[in-house]
This record gives structure tokens, C-alpha cells and sequence, in this order.
């Protein structure tokens, strides 16, 4: 029977996480053996309601704000630690298919050589980033993510489908850049050959460094569009905002500098001199840090 281990961040909204968590319950999971490991990322809520009525799922609780990459990689530890054979990674503001972990484990057993998988991804109903395109009966079948694309001359990553209404235009399973961190499910020993998440990342990007690592390793990335969920896209890192222009510049300078060719890394670093002298406040930050080294959570205090 192959062992399923679920890790998912909690932060700060726990009406999300226990919608979340009681889709997680809802799993057809036959012939599975499945644990849920929560990680408690808002360490001062009390969350004794959520392990009152979750009492069957694991909650640990860092004492702090770990960020995305540490936080998760607490909850893979031990997952790996209970022997689980896959580590479905998963956003806490998301509601699962009640079938999505029989397909993606049926995807991974006929793709031996699939490191890690990522299913359909739609925007959760309301949470769309342009409500105003879309009749009501769109709503929960607009996409956010059916795989993910790097555009490897100007070191940006972006979903494939993002904002389009699905009718069935992308329902074929397919290698891809890289999955995304708000759904991820892996085999075991792909952290066993390239470790976890990198943890100088907190934040955005390390995702996609976590996939360009597998793949370098010979494992394939894989996107598998009959596992499905909904994503309640978040609104607190909006594009402009500090936690945003802070992550995603210094993030992006660090991915670059490790996997783009040398002709995108003189453009970066030329780019980084212009975010210096012309860019927002905390995008200069993120660039500052990122040549002084200071990684992990860095000069954003959360």
C-alpha cells in the first residue's frame, strides 16, 4: 500500500485551512494510506479549534513564521521520516478533488520517470483576476495553472492558461518548466537524490529552482490535467506590494545567477543596477541583499 504524506503551511486565515482541510478528508483515497502534516506558520493564532476538529491530522508548530521553502521543508522532514513513498505539497487556501491523489499516484506509476507532478489548477470561484471577463457559469472553470513556462533569455516564470475559461484545450498530460508550489506531489526520492526546497528562496522561486534541480537530475516534470483542484489566489502579495517586489527581485537574481547561460546573467546583473537606481523601495532591497548574500527571510520583517 503506498503512503501518501500531505504537508500544508497554515497562515493566518484558518476559515481557508479548514476548508482545506476538509476537502483533505473528503479524498477517495482506496487503496491509500494517507497522513496529513500542518504546519503552523502564523505562530501567534491559536489554533486549537482547527486540532479539535482535524484531531487526525499532525500539526507542528515552528513557534514562527518559517516562510514558504522552510516552512514546508519542516513538514517534508517528517514526512520522509513516517516512510511516506509521495509528498503532495499543497496551499492551504486550495480545495482538492475528491479524486486528485488516485490520479496523480495512477500518473506517476505509468510515468516511472516522473520526479514530480501537478495537476489542474483553477481559480476557486470569486477569486479570479479579472472577474469582470466572466459569466457566472465560468466561475470555478477559469484556469490559474496547467503548467508552468520559464522564459530562459529574460528570467521569468509564468503559467501556462493562466485566466482562460477551460473547455477541454488542455487536458493532455505533458512535460513542463516546472510545477507549482501550490500543488505539488513528489516522489520520495527525488528529495532522497537533490534534498528539499532551498531554503535561501523563503519565498517565490523555489518552486521553480526545486523542478530545474529534478530535472537536471534526470527526473521529469510532469503536468497531469485529470487531478484538479481550486486555488483561493491570495491577495496579500499583491504585484507593487513589499512582500512581492522584495521576494520576487532578489529571488530572481538568485535563480538566475544559478541556471541562466552567461549572456542572461550579465543582462541580470545589468538589470540590477537599473532596479538600484530606478526601482521601488523594496525592490532595491531585494537587489542590496541579494549582493550582500542575505537570504531566507532577509531584510522583510513579516
Amino acid at each position: 500500500m503506498k503512503k501518501i504524506a500531505i504537508v500544508i503551511l497554515h497562515f493566518a486565515n484558518q476559515r481557508q485551512t479548514s476548508e482545506c482541510l476538509t476537502s483533505v478528508k473528503k479524498l477517495d483515497v482506496h487503496g491509500l494510506k494517507v497522513e496529513a502534516f500542518i504546519v503552523n506558520n502564523s505562530s501567534r493564532e491559536d489554533l486549537s479549534r482547527l486540532k479539535k476538529n482535524f484531531h487526525d491530522f499532525i500539526f507542528l508548530d515552528p513557534g514562527k513564521n518559517l516562510g514558504y521553502a522552510t516552512g514546508n521543508n519542516l513538514g517534508i522532514r517528517e514526512a520522509l521520516g513516517n516512510k511516506a513513498d509521495f509528498v503532495f505539497i499543497v496551499n492551504n487556501d486550495t480545495i482538492l478533488e475528491k479524486d486528485l491523489l488516485l490520479e496523480l499516484v495512477k500518473a506517476a506509476d505509468l510515468n516511472k520517470k516522473a520526479g514530480i507532478l501537478g495537476p489542474k489548477i483553477y481559480f476557486a470561484p470569486g477569486y479570479e483576476f479579472h472577474k469582470e471577463r466572466y459569466k457566472k457559469e465560468d466561475q470555478g472553470k477559469v484556469i490559474w495553472y496547467v503548467g508552468g513556462v520559464i522564459d530562459w533569455q529574460n528570467i521569468v516564470a509564468s503559467h501556462r492558461g493562466v485566466d482562460e475559461v477551460d473547455y477541454g484545450q488542455y487536458d493532455t498530460s505533458l512535460e513542463t518548466d516546472f510545477v507549482s508550489g501550490c500543488a505539488m506531489f513528489v516522489k520520495k526520492e527525488v528529495f532522497e537524490k537533490i534534498g528539499i526546497f532551498d531554503e535561501r528562496f523563503f519565498l517565490y522561486w523555489e518552486d521553480v529552482d526545486f523542478c530545474q534541480r529534478a530535472k537536471r537530475a534526470g527526473y521529469k516534470v510532469v503536468f497531469i490535467p485529470q487531478a484538479k483542484l481550486w486555488h483561493a489566489n491570495a491577495g496579500s502579495s499583491q504585484v507593487g506590494g513589499p512582500l512581492h517586489d522584495y521576494y520576487m527581485t532578489r529571488n530572481r537574481l538568485l535563480f538566475g545567477m544559478k541556471f541562466a547561460n552567461f549572456r542572461t546573467k550579465l543582462a541580470l546583473l545589468k538589470q540590477s543596477w537599473q532596479i538600484l537606481l530606478q526601482g521601488r523601495r523594496w525592490q532595491k532591497i531585494g537587489v542590496r541583499d541579494f549582493y550582500l548574500g542575505k537570504f531566507g527571510q532577509g531584510s522583510l520583517k513579516l
